[in-house]
């Protein structure tokens, strides 16, 4: 059915035209961030602003992250769920994440410490059903009071059905909620009403959600309305294989989401060779990589299973080495937490006491992909360069005179002499910390072990002190142990410490199992403490094992962390 719109004045009409020919004329210059910016964002899933702006603090800004995108901050339907996020009943600031107030502290405090913030904006549709919002605001499907009724929306009052259908695509209903006919003049102000009004806090740009339900001329008219025409918009329009509408037509309004990229990511890391990427992206057939937001998952791909997830190990990080290596879109660094049901809210409502603590995986701060975002950051504007590979799933390159990674995705240990261009030196391996010294011809020897990496970058000459040295470790103790465990399983650690659990399992702190069959965890204790600890392996029915023998016991020093590396005693 076509769509109804109100009347539009000839200036909305001039509007809507002048729009449509820059989504076409503009489209080679969007791209990313602006020149020299950095373009890392990491996308914190579900976290409470006032939780956002402490990582903006303590990590996101040392580590160089560019931008933080945080979840949908509009009132929306009530309910534990994720998804209720995705269903707005108003334009207020008053989810669950926090009001107005936390939201405007939020985007201060990241500022404060460097890094922008982009929204994740849902403005293809309102929510279903009937009831009252997490702001107070009383709503029936196709009635939001003050804001739309019945005659904002589609007339197709149907679920959308067939995607080789344009029409049934972008009139119809995704998923039941009421789909705003964003064609009409008072739609296109509204909506570009609120992201003024994220604007005026200090948002710095704004993810599109549902992009391809929503025709490309549209949005190109409400950007156009925006006080700031020119904020970053990364836009979800997902690609389908014979389907009516195209990622590639939202090109003109900023980056779009390249979802093919991350499918071929898990698809190669799982089942194909890493030699294989050694021209990954535009000749496979991905977008320009200029105007791609990349990733190697996100919320709804890590629950659908087409990317790879936390829940994949040293093949999930690894992945997100390469990806922040790799010159090409903008990455996104998902950052969620631990999930059986898919369905399943954030831990605590949004709450982060911690990382790694109540399930929240904190996947922005694992070493081995915080090391990476300095690495890009020093490798931007270099093409690739002294590429190698074994055939197989040993690779290595370098970013110019800047920068060189390699990957070891084999079985067994990588022992090679790498040659790169840069300069001779002494580098600090970002992944180990451990001291690389490259001689006056760019050659260098090292060892990788199965499932590793290694990094250098121009930024980061020695590992402690120089250039730009890494943040200062936090007194505590970094446990890791190497377990083997089968599905269903993981590691804890206690010990007769409070912040350990004071020896009750019920309270034993689980370990990450990015780096498998090594668990990890940092945990912060005061400086001089002594303290005894075990291991413990949990299983789905909630039976604890013991490790064997005597407790073990380490002691913190006076600064920085004791470092421990156990293996599991049967």
């Amino acid at each position: 059915m076509a769509r109804t719109r109100r009347p539009l004045s000839a200036a909305a009409v001039a509007v809507a035209a002048l729009a449509a020919a820059s989504l076409t004329a503009q489209a080679p210059q969007a791209q990313a961030a602006p020149p020299g910016a950095k373009d890392v964002t990491a996308v914190l899933f579900e976290w409470r602003f006032d939780a956002v702006g402490k990582a903006c603090t303590d990590s996101l800004g040392p580590a160089g992250y560019g931008y933080v995108q945080v979840s949908p901050p509009q009132e929306h339907i009530q309910g534990s769920q994720w998804w209720t996020s995705y269903q707005p009943v108003s334009y207020k600031i008053a989810g669950r994440l926090g009001d107005r107030a936390a939201f405007k502290a939020m985007v201060d405090t990241c500022h404060a410490a460097g890094v922008k913030v982009v929204a994740d904006s849902v403005i293809n549709h309102m929510a279903a059903g009937d009831g009252t919002g997490t702001g107070g605001s009383s709503y029936t499907k196709y009635g939001y009071p003050g804001i739309y009724s019945g005659s904002d929306m589609d007339d197709c009052r149907a679920v959308i059905s067939n995607y080789q259908d344009r029409a049934n695509v972008q009139n119809c209903e995704l998923v039941q909620l009421a789909d705003l006919d964003t064609g009409e003049d008072y739609v296109r102000g509204r909506i570009a009403g609120y992201l003024n009004d994220l604007l005026s806090l200090g948002v710095d740009g704004f993810r599109i959600d549902a992009a391809k339900h929503m025709p490309a001329a549209d949005l190109a008219d409400i950007k156009s309305r925006l006080s700031n025409p020119g904020a970053y918009w990364k836009l979800e329009a997902i690609h389908g294989a014979g389907e009516a509408v195209s990622p590639s037509e939202y090109l003109g309004s900023g980056d779009v989401q390249e979802f093919r990229y991350a499918r071929d990511l898990k698809r190669v890391f799982q089942n194909e060779n890493l030699a294989y990427l050694k021209n990954f992206g535009e000749a496979w057939g991905h977008m320009p990589g200029g105007q791609s937001a990349v990733f190697v998952d996100n919320h709804d791909t890590e629950r659908g299973g087409d990317t790879l997830s936390y829940k994949d190990g040293a093949n999930y990080t690894l992945a997100n080495v390469f990806m922040l290596a790799w010159p090409y879109g903008s990455p996104d660094v998902h950052s969620g937490y631990e999930w059986t049901d898919k369905d399943a809210g954030p831990p605590n409502g949004g709450a982060v006491s911690a990382c790694y603590a109540d399930g929240w995986k904190c996947q922005h701060a694992w070493r081995e992909i915080s090391s990476m975002v300095a690495f890009r950051n020093a490798a931007r504007g270099q093409g690739v360069t002294n590429w190698w590979d074994n055939g197989a799933d040993q690779i290595a390159f370098g970013r110019g005179t800047k920068a060189y990674v390699a990957i070891n995705h084999e079985a067994s240990a990588l022992t090679r002499t790498f040659q790169t261009s840069l300069p001779g030196g002494d580098y600090c391996d970002v992944q180990s910390g451990r001291v690389v010294n490259v001689g006056s011809g760019g050659q260098f020897t090292a060892t990788l072990g199965a499932g590793t990496a290694l990094a250098l970058h121009a930024g980061a000459r020695t590992c402690s002190g120089g250039t730009t040295p890494p943040p200062p470790a936090a007194s505590g103790a970094s446990f890791a142990v190497n377990a083997t465990t089968v599905p269903g399983q993981s590691i804890h650690v206690t010990g007769d410490r409070a912040e350990l659990g004071a020896w009750n399992t019920g309270s034993a702190l689980k370990l990450d199992p990015a780096s498998y069959p090594v668990w990890k965890l940092d945990v912060p204790l005061p400086p001089g403490t002594s303290f005894a600890y075990k291991y413990v392996r949990k299983d789905a029915s909630g039976s604890v094992t013991w490790e064997s023998g005597a407790n073990r016991t380490a002691t913190v020093p006076a600064s920085g962390k004791v470092t421990l590396s156990d293996t599991w005693r049967n």
